[in-house]
């Protein structure tokens, strides 16, 4: 797969990224490369590897579920502008 200047162009525009002619010329090499490298990736025989989310063994730190209001309302509320009764008080927004 590569990428022409017409679609570096198109994506940049969807990107809503001003891109230059120079620019987009460049981009169009350097992503060319990129993409070469995703399908040389794509050679590599990975039959019988186990999908992995880190390259050394690591085992998640579980704590116990507890429930709880917090007991601290009064401070999550303390900052806000309108409250009453430790809720926020917002303006109506529909009449």
């Amino acid at each position: 797969m590569s990428v022409d200047l017409t679609t570096v162009k198109r994506v940049a525009h969807l990107a809503r990224i001003a891109v230059s002619d120079e620019q987009a010329e460049k981009m169009t090499g350097e992503l060319n490369v990129i993409l070469g490298f995703v399908q040389t990736l794509d050679t590599v025989n990975v039959d019988g590897v186990e999908p992995m989310t880190s390259v050394i063994p690591t085992a998640m730190r579980m704590r116990e579920d507890q429930v709880s209001d917090g007991n601290i309302a009064a401070e999550v509320v303390a900052n806000a502008p309108m409250t009453e009764e430790n809720f926020f008080m917002v303006p109506k927004v529909i009449e």
